[in-house]
């Protein structure tokens, strides 16, 4: 059977996308499950494996057509993108040519896996302040490759052997969040991660939601009633097609060990409501997904880590795991 080619985006050059990278093109776990197609900057590659010790990268492409260059990979391969001039990037500094060139990496990578040139993207680590330094206006990931793909509805998934949560808002304050709340928006949450759970459980999942207030709003004493008036009637509605589900839940014992074992994932109403467990419990092995988008796309969960950039201390587990599901998904759809 034909391995799948999985491009893996560098991410900001100045945090420990590139050491992550460097392990992946080597690490056999990796090889013997699809051919890793690194979207970055040879140059940045070749002083982060001097720096660390690592193997420098053996088959680079120079290509201006990134998209063509990838479909004829066979083997661990760099697609150099040219983002960025190695000798300007300064390890764990903020920049925004940094932030410019993890942009780049990006949208060639999606270019290739929207054309089938490669079965999925892995991302890696961004920096926020340096995207919107460089005048990329998207929150995250999963914003952007919504907007490229021209997905009508998604939502991203943290995933783990310990915990998964899938969120009905992401990155924005929390002051915004009720908001942003409707029964519609959760409906497409629980069904976006209904669908997928399915493809990776092989059986109907149980799924649980979490309140939006304290003890779930009480029976309407906290909040402004947004359990009964928006999140209870997405519930009902699920429940009306066939998805087997219960909540919503008081998020302070929603994630206890006997719930989670009655749990397959958890439709959390804000960012912090499902990452402060799902972190806790499964900080290097999580994996996020973007859920709804025409292409598969994982991600680390991790953040660019620049106070160890550069210094061979950082761990590839969780990008492991990402090209893992990346792969196991791409057979899947």
């Amino acid at each position: 059977m034909t391995h799948p080619r999985i491009g893996i985006t560098m991410g900001d050059p100045a945090g420990v996308g590139p050491e992550i990278c460097l392990r992946l093109l080597v690490e056999e776990s990796v090889t013997s499950r699809c051919v890793p197609i690194v979207f970055g900057d040879v140059g940045v590659l070749n002083r982060v494996a001097e720096c660390c010790s690592l193997p420098a990268p053996q088959k680079i492409i120079r290509s201006d057509e990134p998209v063509a260059a990838s479909r004829s990979v066979e083997v661990p391969t760099v697609i150099n993108i040219s983002g960025i001039d190695a000798d300007v990037v300064q390890p764990g500094v903020v920049n925004h040519l940094t932030g410019a060139a993890s942009y780049r990496y990006i949208e060639s990578a999606i270019s290739a896996a929207m054309t089938g040139a490669v079965s999925g993207v892995v991302t890696g680590p961004i920096h926020k302040e340096a995207i919107h330094a460089a005048g990329v206006s998207f929150p995250g990931h999963t914003e952007l490759f919504a907007a490229h793909t021209k997905a009508s509805r998604t939502c991203m998934m943290l995933t783990s052997s310990e915990l998964t949560c899938s969120f009905v808002t992401g990155h924005v304050g929390l002051r915004d969040v009720p908001g942003l709340l409707s029964s519609e928006r959760i409906m497409e949450v629980i069904e976006l991660t209904d669908d997928v759970m399915s493809q990776l459980l092989g059986r109907q999942p149980k799924l649980a939601v979490c309140g939006l207030n304290p003890h779930a709003g009480e029976q309407g004493l906290f909040g402004d009633r947004e359990e009964q008036l928006v999140i209870i009637p997405a519930v009902k509605a699920a429940r009306d097609r066939g998805i087997q589900i219960i909540g919503p839940l008081s998020a302070d014992t929603a994630f206890l060990p006997r719930n989670r074992c009655a749990t397959d994932a958890y439709i959390c109403m804000y960012h912090d409501q499902g990452l402060i467990p799902l972190k806790a419990l499964a900080f290097d092995t999580a994996v996020n997904v973007t859920l709804g988008l025409p292409i598969v796309r994982t991600s680390v969960d991790h953040g660019t880590a620049l106070d160890i950039a550069w210094q061979g201390q950082a761990s590839a587990k969780s990008m492991l795991e990402a090209v893992r599901l990346a792969v196991r998904l791409s057979h899947e759809t």
